[in-house]
């Protein structure tokens, strides 16, 4: 008996601890109710909300819930924008009440946005507020006209962010430079979307463009800005239900001559800015019949080289030309080292069939001695090979027939290659490989061309590097073949122009930039397979 009670109560004792726990444990650790999902909301506001005859210095705007402020110097936007920005606060701590302090005189008969964006949310769960606003009139009525549309980059796919649209009033006063000179009647912002839409506009002509404004002053600089803009007037109320598809291009800027100076000892560059086509410059100093001298143009740089054989001369006279001459120059001459003969390749290890071997060099080439290069393949049987000089890239180009599962060496004794200052290199060897041929796939586009318009067919990587192109005219078959397997896009580009390139728009010639087109998805290449696909350009 005393045993079965001992055991009945070690038992009882032991369920008693662990319901005691279990107590315990729900009491320690609360769930704290469903997640709050709600954004906060505007409760009431000091003056109301679309006021009349608005005549305040402050304004208050209060909350249901703590509220914070995110970015607000970033996506609050005015509208029409104001000469100093208003002061907003609370911002960095938590309240249920905004203070807007204005310190402009504001235009008589207007009304006024305070888009705030994304940047009101809640204090806890950053619930968003979206695209808030308060409006007020100055005048005895709330304008209530609209308008939206979308933005793209004329060129790219690249996602655009935080571009300004702005509408001009077309008036007495109005004409084309005043976008270099003044802010607009009205702006508004596309934040983290493509979209935009004004709201609360009057009744009128305007003129619409958006920018991608590098100093957020709503003052177009070409220098630094990209444009979009709407071909026509835009009427209100007629065309208020009109969605504008604006495209963003960085316009070709005027040429202007900026400055030449002396680099190094052979070698004087010349800055400009804009267009260099027919920009040259021509030596009218004298100098000896030995005299040699090379010109080019740096890549994605505003600088043209002129290079030359050393002379001694305190300085060199060059007229700079663009057409006609513009401008004479002295550039003194106090260098005293050449730039050294530097050689690089544009591949290694590893070379495709279609592609050429470069090697690129950064002094201008003045001679190739081909009894000093020698090519073989891995049998060492010699590959016979042709060169060709780029002066403007100052790179030697190889070509010669390369098969599939072969490897190959090329080897250049000292002085195959020697610059304009009559340096040379020293010994060098470069090993290549081309792949199997079921490493490699294809892609070929059946295009369909209604209107028969020149179009140049782009292969490019999926950050928009172009790896090749075509240019055709009718409908064809365009086969980009040797791929490696990775993913692709195809742009179009409808060459209007007929130069074999995308050219821009200009906002005072009223030119949009050339139309382009993707293929609707990315082109995934495998070993051994040919992906067929079919576009059509009307």
């Amino acid at each position: 008996m005393r045993s079965n009670f001992y055991s009945s109560f070690l038992k009882l004792s032991f369920l008693v601890i662990a319901l005691s726990l279990f107590n315990c444990a729900k009491r320690g650790s609360p769930t704290g109710g469903p997640k709050d999902e709600e954004a906060p909301l505007l409760v009431t506001s000091k003056p109301p909300y679309k006021t009349t005859n608005f005549k305040a210095s402050e304004i208050e705007l209060f909350f249901n819930e703590y509220i914070k402020l995110k970015d607000v110097g970033k996506q609050l936007v005015v509208s029409p924008p104001l000469k100093y920005p208003p002061n907003i606060t609370p911002q960095g701590s938590a309240s249920k009440r905004i203070s807007i302090e204005i310190f402009d005189t504001l235009q008589p008969n207007t009304t006024y946005t305070f888009n705030f964006g994304n940047s009101i949310q809640d204090n806890n769960e950053g619930n968003q507020l979206g695209k808030f606003k308060y409006v007020f009139s100055t005048g005895s009525y709330i304008d209530s006209l609209y308008t939206y549309g979308k933005i793209e980059d004329a060129l790219s796919k690249k996602k655009l962010k935080d571009i300004k649209v702005l509408l001009y009033r077309m008036d007495s006063t109005f004409n084309d430079s005043i976008i270099y000179k003044q802010k607009p009647n009205y702006v508004t912002s596309t934040l983290d979307s493509t979209s935009y839409d004004f709201t609360n506009i009057q009744k009128g002509e305007y003129l619409l463009i958006a920018l991608q404004d590098a100093v957020s002053d709503y003052i177009y600089d070409p220098r630094s800005d990209k444009i979009a803009f709407y071909s026509h007037t835009l009427s209100l109320p007629r065309d208020s239900t009109i969605f504008s598809n604006l495209k963003l291009f960085k316009e070709i800027l005027p040429f202007q001559f900026k400055r030449a100076k002396e680099l190094s000892k052979g070698r004087i560059i010349f800055g400009y800015e804009g267009d260099k086509k027919d920009f040259t410059v021509e030596l009218i100093s004298p100098v000896d019949a030995d005299f040699k001298s090379s010109i080019n143009f740096e890549k994605d740089t505003d600088t043209l080289n002129f290079w030359y054989t050393p002379i001694e001369r305190d300085s060199l006279i060059f007229h700079i030309k663009k057409k006609t001459i513009i401008d004479t120059v002295v550039v003194k001459l106090r260098k005293k080292e050449i730039d050294s003969l530097k050689i690089t390749l544009s591949k290694r290890g590893s070379i495709q069939i279609r592609d050429t071997f470069f090697l690129q060099t950064n002094t201008p080439i003045s001679k190739i001695d081909t009894s000093k290069i020698s090519l073989i393949d891995q049998d060492t049987i010699s590959v016979a090979y042709q060169y060709f000089v780029n002066n403007a890239k100052n790179a030697v180009g190889f070509l010669f027939e390369k098969k599939f599962s072969s490897n190959y060496t090329f080897s250049f004794l000292p002085e195959a290659v020697t610059d304009l200052f009559n340096v040379s290199n020293d010994t060098l060897n470069y090993k290549l490989a081309t792949g199997k041929i079921d490493d490699f796939g294809a892609i070929h586009i059946n295009l369909q061309n209604a209107r028969k318009q020149q179009v140049i067919v782009q292969l490019i990587t999926p950050d928009e590097k172009v790896l090749e192109e075509r240019i055709v005219q009718n409908s064809t078959t365009v086969k980009f073949t040797v791929l490696s397997p990775k993913e692709y896009n195809i742009r179009f580009i409808i060459d209007e122009d007929k130069n074999g390139k995308w050219t821009t728009g200009n906002f005072l010639k009223r030119i949009q930039p050339e139309k382009v087109l993707y293929f609707p998805k990315t082109i995934t290449v495998r070993p051994l397979w040919e992906n067929v696909e079919n576009f059509t350009i009307e």
